[in-house]
């Protein structure tokens, strides 16, 4: 059974969050990511192929956990993906940047939304005016009281996930929430 030896959730998914995955998949995974992490960056596809293997059985979570103090740009592409939000394209925004996380300079993330073909002017003004600092902080706060201390970090179903995260390790501790959710009384 999954205990909350290692934390859990402080804020629980809602509306607010950046979500794939039907509402009634039997597991959230929820990610605390930095754009400009190396070790995110590697965790991407173990995602997409945990998405891909479980389908609708997964609801995905990712929040931003900018580590400014070792990542410079972290901020920056984290505010980026929230205005590709605004513009209801958020995951586009996320994926282009882990897919190229080694360049997140202010100008890339220019050139990425005129490359995905978002409202750039909308975009452009939204960074300026930093419409999204407050987004970004408020997952980042969140992430801090739920015990987030680097990046990636995962919680499955509200605990936060300490084993390794290669592909085996997240699919053998999202398989036994499964089992606990299909475990319990009257499911």
């Amino acid at each position: 059974m999954m205990t909350p030896d290692g934390g859990g959730l402080t804020m629980t998914v809602s509306d607010r969050d950046h979500v794939q995955g039907p509402p009634t998949a039997p597991v959230t995974l929820v990610e605390y990511g930095d754009y400009e992490c190396p070790y995110c960056g590697a965790a991407y596809p173990i995602v997409k192929r945990l998405q891909e293997r479980l389908g609708d059985r997964l609801r995905f979570v990712f929040r931003n956990f900018p580590l400014t103090t070792v990542h410079p740009h972290a901020e920056h592409a984290a505010e980026a993906a929230e205005a590709a939000g605004a513009q209801g394209r958020f995951w586009e925004m996320h994926d282009y940047l882990y897919e190229h996380q080694l360049a997140l300079t202010d100008q890339d993330l220019y050139e990425y939304a005129i490359a995905l073909g978002f409202d750039v002017e909308q975009f452009n003004r939204e960074m300026a005016e930093q419409v999204h600092t407050e987004r970004v902080r408020t997952d980042f706060m969140s992430g801090v009281r739920s015990g987030v201390n680097g990046t990636p970090t995962f919680y499955i179903n509200g605990y936060r996930h300490n084993g390794a995260y290669d592909f085996d390790s997240l699919l053998a501790a999202i398989e036994t929430a499964m089992s606990e959710v299909a475990a319990r009384p009257g499911r």
